[in-house]
């Protein structure tokens, strides 16, 4: 925490801890309840899948206009906005018991959370220095709790106070860590709102091969992700577990891929070659859903914590790699979001495409054939992320930029 006097850095820490647990139990939540949500709001598969494929959308969509959002919102306030955005959201969804209203509220959980995760990198990235890839792990890992947090406590909050209840309580935590974000980043360095156009910082990586296997990469990555928190508990509902331990099932995923991302914190300073770590999580995921489909009731709880430990290797490992190969803080958070934006557009095709499927053939091990597929084929593109590689990304988008025309 170079930046920061030890006192400043852990509060302000904190305050991005209590943020990004706010980041996904709006999504969690959904899986444990879908049955309440067919039943009661009348939504099919496709539909269900569509209540985690919009927010991914909208989180894609923001990231790739994380340039203007900075320029228009400026990192701090910006943050707290989209915080303000997820508190509204889960609250309006009191009221929403039908399926237009679960789906305006799951893209305005959408446009909180691509907001906060557009500026965040970059803001960690100004105010870390040194420490920006653990702090970035943390800072996944906490993404990953709160998922955790939220399928984990859905089925009992459902049983005390009822589904929509328990979709609308998650405005409370936002609401909390929200204030709490104003009060400590208020001395911490952050870029503000600009009526100046986003300059060269805003580089043209689409030009770049690396750019786009990058974005490949985290879209997999998320999807397997997305994947796990929409579907695991509705497809061991389906193969005849009672709700309550088809929950429980997403909590020991969702809490092994919590610890193993913690772990990578404490660790990734060890591995400047990210790539054992790369293709050891990729293995991991193929292995998990080869289980999935040939034995997915002998050993559930081994299925599900082996693909918590390849996804909370592969999410996090996906942003830092992509915060590797640029030093510059904002043109690192603008790379990073447009590595985001196409990843996360990737992503909310996967649950959709499982919903689909399993409309369709009433199985899901179609979708789980194609994520072990997938993430076998990354192996290919994990290889060739190395250190050297990063120097050469650096100067092919230089000389790029020095091709570009100036801005006026």
């Amino acid at each position: 925490m170079s930046q920061h006097a030890k006192p400043a850095g852990i509060l302000l820490l904190l305050a991005i801890l209590l943020l990004s647990l706010n980041l996904r139990p709006a999504i969690a939540a959904i899986g444990p309840l879908v049955q309440s949500i067919s039943q009661f709001a009348g939504v099919k598969s496709v539909g269900i899948s569509l209540l985690t494929s919009i927010p991914v959308l909208m989180m894609g969509l923001g990231a790739i206009y994380a340039g203007r959002i900075r320029q228009a919102l400026g990192e701090g306030g910006g943050i707290a906005i989209g915080g303000a955005v997820i508190a509204i959201a889960c609250l309006m969804r009191l009221w929403t018991d039908n399926s237009y209203g679960l789906f305006t509220s799951a893209a305005l959980v959408g446009l909180g959370i691509a907001v906060i995760q557009a500026l965040l990198p970059g803001f960690i990235k100004r105010n870390f220095g040194a420490s920006t890839s653990s702090v970035i792990a943390l800072y996944s890992n906490s993404i990953v709790v709160g998922a955790a947090i939220g399928s984990g406590t859905a089925s009992w909050l459902e049983d005390q106070f009822g589904w929509l209840s328990t979709l609308a309580s998650w405005s409370l935590p936002a609401v909390a860590a929200t204030v709490y974000w104003l009060l400590a980043s208020r001395r911490s360095q952050y870029e503000g709102r600009s009526s100046v156009q986003v300059t060269a910082r805003s580089a043209p990586f689409w030009r770049i091969g690396r750019c786009w296997s990058l974005l490949l990469f985290f879209g997999i990555g998320t999807g397997a992700f997305m994947l796990a928190m929409a579907w695991i508990s509705p497809f061991y509902i389906g193969l005849g577990l009672a709700k309550g331990t088809a929950g429980l099932l997403l909590s020991v995923l969702t809490i092994v891929e919590a610890l193993t991302a913690l772990w990578l914190s404490l660790v990734i300073g060890r591995f400047p070659d990210r790539r054992g770590l790369l293709a050891t999580s990729l293995l991991l995921v193929a292995a998990s859903y080869v289980m999935l489909i040939v034995a997915p009731l002998q050993a559930p709880y081994i299925a599900v914590s082996l693909l918590g430990v390849s996804i909370g290797l592969l999410f996090p490992l996906s942003i830092i790699v992509a915060m590797d190969h640029l030093k510059d803080p904002t043109l690192a958070g603008n790379f990073t979001a447009f590595v985001q934006g196409g990843g996360f557009i990737i992503a909310s095709l996967v649950p959709l495409t499982a919903g689909s499927l399993r409309d369709a053939f009433n199985d899901l091990s179609y979708i789980w054939l194609l994520m072990t597929i997938a993430s076998l084929g990354m192996l290919v593109l994990a290889i060739r992320f190395s250190p050297a590689s990063y120097q050469r990304f650096q100067q092919d988008l230089a000389e790029i930029q020095v091709g570009e025309p100036k801005p006026a």
